[in-house]
């Protein structure tokens, strides 16, 4: 039996944004309607190195294949000239479970999953007109979230606030050529909130640094940091105000999520209405329905994600006639 083995460079070429957008969204629609086998993540600390893995996975019911992710973050990493995040995705046969594929991406593709997300909850949470949009994180995912956004919403400027300020001057000389929009670097993260009209939160950080009182009418924020339950992006009382809570699973966000510390602090109540990502893709439910409502999208990561985007990737790769096999 043969493995296709791909690498990082065919998989960038083959997989765009758009496509990834429309399989992430195709993905959680399934979710919704109970089409998905979805097991717990799995998830290995490593506190002595600032490390994390996680493995993510599913099968969309149908699908000729099932995917496993790994996924690592190891966020000491730029001091050894080596990028945090990394990670590789298998596909294996969903009728006789073996191995198809070996998707040697490291991380791109979590990441683009994760922008889709972020994309897709923008097209049903934001307004049509969000002229400044937020980032807090200038690193690699900070850029490929607003990459997908501007393939959802038009926006005159981006408005990016980062620790690392050499990292901050990269994003916003090099963002404007990639999305042709103005990037500014913000001096705190108050007034990144106050002046944004869709905010974006990718960090790894533990604790909160957006705070309530910065929250103003029609504003949207996707936080897509806290996939771990020891990291948090927004005080929990963001989410107490918040007009509509959308989660990408409610099950994992309350154990891992922005929903968790909600939760755990009681700012949120277990009768609180928590919307699902995949009732707004399958029409359940009709998303912002009034422009001063503030809402929020707490994404922690769903193996669906995984699955959808790793066999788009894998049929790319088939179609393509690209990769290399190994004969098992």
């Amino acid at each position: 039996m043969d493995v296709l083995l791909v690498k990082e460079a065919e998989i960038r070429r083959s997989v765009s944004i758009e496509e990834a957008i429309s399989a992430v969204e195709a993905g959680f629609t399934r979710l919704a309607a109970g089409e998905v086998n979805l097991p717990p993540v799995l998830s290995l600390d490593m506190p002595e190195v600032k490390g994390e893995v996680h493995v993510k996975g599913a099968h969309i019911h149908g699908a000729g294949s099932l995917a496993i992710k790994v996924a690592t973050g190891f966020y000491d990493n730029p001091s050894l000239g080596l990028p945090s995040g990394t990670g590789m995705m298998m596909v294996f046969s969903s009728q006789t479970g073996f191995p198809q594929a070996l998707l040697f991406d490291n991380g791109y593709l979590t990441d683009v999953r994760t922008a889709a997300a972020g994309a897709v909850a923008a097209k049903y949470l934001a307004r049509e007109d969000v002229p400044v949009v937020g980032v807090v994180g200038a690193g690699a995912q900070g850029r490929i979230q607003i990459m997908a956004l501007a393939k959802v919403r038009k926006f005159e400027k981006v408005l990016a606030y980062d620790l690392d300020k050499t990292r901050l001057a990269s994003y916003v000389e090099e963002m404007p050529e990639i999305i042709g929009v103005d990037c500014q670097a913000a001096q705190d993260i108050e007034s990144v909130v106050r002046a944004s009209d869709l905010l974006v939160t990718a960090t790894p950080s533990t604790k909160p640094f957006v705070r309530a009182e910065w929250l103003h009418s029609g504003l949207h924020i996707t936080a897509m940091g806290s996939d771990a339950p020891y990291k948090q992006e927004l005080e929990s009382e963001v989410l107490s105000r918040a007009d509509l809570i959308v989660c990408d699973h409610k099950g994992q966000c309350s154990e891992r999520g922005e929903l968790h510390h909600a939760l755990e602090e009681g700012t949120v109540g277990e009768d609180h209405s928590i919307v699902e990502l995949g009732d707004l893709t399958s029409g359940r439910h009709p998303g912002r329905t009034d422009e001063s409502q503030i809402t929020v999208c707490d994404l922690t990561g769903v193996g669906v994600q995984d699955a959808a985007i790793a066999t788009l990737a894998y049929e790319k790769a088939v179609q393509g006639g690209f990769g290399s096999t190994l004969q098992l």
